[in-house]
């Protein structure tokens, strides 16, 4: 134990006298008389007193620079450390604290100042640091509440890098050394804890802990965690192991309550996919698509399957929701009457079913492009192809392997022209790129050549005041407004031209960039420009152009070839990107219900989120927290009269 130094004893008792008499009317205050430094000290303790951060930190300075051998010097570095830590001045602070240490190693702030410094450290986002100092600090002789301070610190620390394991170990060791108060505030540090905790990280958490009573404690926080956060087949499974391992506990109870509630939510038809599609009305052929896609993936799906109950149990139930939201919402509540663990679709009508599926619980993935569907809820999923990716593809092979970082831009004046326009612009900035030219043009036009020559300085338009002079006088003639004779260069400030348009247009820009001499450019062009038709009308003016799509039938990949070969067996035709996608959906999903380990609908939607990614014939697919989809899509040019793949 350290001794505390007279001289400090004499400070101490001084304030409380002089706190003393001040509190007590009508008698007379002892005159005391204090030393310069100690004076010095005392008008830097009431400026901190007051928050007079800046000043109280000038009077400390001064205190140390003029009383560097008094009692109060580490303690005045103290402060100081401890105003920046306020003032989140984490290397100042570090700093002072180092100094105390350094000069005053005998101090009894020595402690206070590696504990401060440990979780200056933290705060200023230094984790090596803090593991690296804790331990040093737990190396020497420390009081119980640093110690308890440090073990904190630690599992903060290890929160922060996404190690929950050892944060929870950390945690439980400061549970175990604090008091009932502190108690409660390392209980929600640990609760926290255990969230990210997966049900095969419980073996690994419970041989660091030593303490029984711990043990069990976090096993049953991790079970109520999991049942928050709606991943009941992990609280099943841990609630459980915590009875059977720790049936005396005080929480057992507790535990037992909470399995009867989950048992009473695990009722439906677990190997059963619910599918809503347009087979009827204005847009039947896309949900016959669909289904076909859908079908095939259940015949290959148990195929496949070694597991003979599985084989027997898969199955799929079929609502056709026409083409109005009423026959969707109708048909999620049919599918929800009978039990299905998750549903594909719908393609249309795509609003009402989101919010009737996360209405009823029930995991949905929609096939659509609709802007922000998935934030209807957290049981909606989106696995379809959108303009945002689309441009993301592009843009990231031009900047990425290309080289290219300035583009222009040639849209239609519609929706889908300026959606595209927008974000293309949007992520060419986002990739340090630069959109040197920016041209719209009309949708029911045929010509183009005015945005065209606009885009790369040929288009000059003659004043009505010229014109008007023309015929007045002989100092204005052809020759002065244009002189024929002189084709003047374009302006081409730039590497790629991006046109977000259909195969009709796009065949009609493309030979009119060439006869305005737009060459040695990248072309590039929207999903829809991967048709036939293109070709067909602009062949010789669309070679090597590129655009992306999410599923290509000529991909050299062995599934993409299998599934083509078996679809063109079984449907007599080949598939198309809205077959690809509802057959990987499918798959997806057979691949989640099929297992032993799922046994409520929020798991599924849980898996859906940590899946890591899904090969499928639309290629490497995954779901990101929202529940919107992540791709990596095809990009294609063409060559001669062929769509080749690129290889990326």
């Amino acid at each position: 134990m350290k001794s505390i130094h007279i001289k400090s004893i004499h400070i101490i008792i001084l304030v409380i006298i002089l706190s003393f008499y001040s509190c007590v009317s009508k008698r007379i205050i002892p005159s005391v008389r204090l030393e310069p430094d100690e004076s010095l000290f005392m008008k830097a303790e009431k400026l901190f007193e007051k928050k007079y951060y800046g000043q109280a930190i000038d009077k400390y300075q001064e205190y140390l620079e003029r009383f560097p051998d008094k009692e109060m010097a580490p303690a005045a570095l103290m402060k100081i450390g401890t105003i920046e830590a306020i003032l989140e001045h984490y290397p100042e602070s570090i700093n002072s604290y180092a100094r105390l240490i350094k000069e005053y190693p005998e101090s009894i702030f020595v402690d206070d100042a590696m504990v401060a410094s440990l979780r200056a450290y933290y705060r200023e986002g230094k984790y090596q640091e803090v593991i690296d100092f804790a331990d040093q600090i737990l190396k020497k002789t420390v009081s119980k509440e640093h110690i308890l301070n440090i073990y904190i610190t630690l599992g903060d620390t290890y929160i922060a890098q996404e190690n929950p394991v050892v944060a929870v170990y950390y945690y439980t060791l400061a549970y175990g050394k604090a008091d009932a108060l502190t108690k409660e505030s390392i209980l929600v540090k640990l609760k926290e804890g255990v969230k990210p905790l997966r049900y095969t990280d419980i073996e690994m958490v419970l041989e660091l802990i030593d303490d029984k009573h711990l043990e069990g404690l976090v096993l049953y926080l991790m079970g109520m965690a999991k049942t928050e956060e709606e991943y009941y087949d992990d609280a099943k499974r841990i609630l459980s192991e915590f009875i059977d391992k720790f049936p005396d506990h005080e929480k057992a109870g507790m535990a037992s309550e909470q399995l009867k509630k989950l048992e009473s939510l695990s009722v439906y038809e677990h190997h059963t996919i619910g599918c809503l599609l347009p087979l009827s009305g204005d847009y039947k052929v896309y949900g016959n698509r669909a289904l076909h896609g859908i079908e095939l993936a259940l015949n290959k799906f148990i195929a496949q399957n070694t597991n003979q109950d599985t084989k027997k149990l898969i199955k799929i139930i079929i609502k056709d929701t026409g083409s109005t939201p009423d026959k969707a919402i109708s048909a999620i509540e049919e599918l929800y009457q009978e039990g299905v663990a998750a549903i594909i679709g719908p393609i249309f009508s795509v609003e009402a079913a989101a919010i009737e599926a996360q209405n009823k619980g029930i995991p949905i993935i929609i096939i659509t492009q609709k802007d922000n569907i998935t934030e209807t809820g957290d049981f909606v999923f989106r696995n379809f192809f959108t303009p945002q990716m689309q441009v993301k593809a592009i843009v990231s092979f031009a900047v990425e392997k290309l080289g290219v970082d300035r583009f222009a831009i040639l849209y239609p004046d519609e929706k889908y022209g300026k959606t595209f326009m927008n974000l293309f612009w949007d992520e060419v900035i986002a990739s340090g790129g630069v959109v040197t030219g920016l041209e719209s043009y009309s949708p029911d036009k045929t010509d183009f050549s005015a945005p065209i020559k606009k885009l790369v300085g040929l288009y000059y338009e003659i004043p009505e005041d010229l014109l008007k002079e023309k015929g007045k006088d002989k100092l204005i003639d052809d020759d002065n407004i244009l002189d024929t004779d002189k084709k003047p260069e374009p302006i081409i400030d730039f590497d790629a031209l991006f046109i977000p348009d259909g195969p009709k247009r796009a065949g009609l820009i493309m030979p009119q960039l060439a006869y305005n001499d737009i060459e040695d450019v990248y072309i590039f062009g929207t999903n829809l420009w991967h048709s036939d038709r293109l070709i067909e009308m602009a062949h010789k003016y669309v070679q090597d152009t590129v655009m992306p799509d999410v599923f290509f039938a000529g991909s050299s990949s062995e599934d993409v070839q299998d599934f083509v070969k078996r679809f063109k067996d079984s449907f007599k035709k080949e598939p198309g990107f809205i077959e690809a996608v509802a057959y990987d959906t499918a798959m997806i999903l057979f691949s989640i219900i099929s297992r032993s380990d799922v046994s409520f609908r929020s798991t599924v939607k849980n898996e859906l989120t940590r899946m890591a990614g899904f090969e499928g014939i639309t290629g490497h697919t995954r779901f990101t927290k929202n529940g919107d989809v992540e791709k990596k899509l095809y990009l294609l040019n063409i060559k001669g009269k062929k769509f080749i793949e690129i290889r990326r």
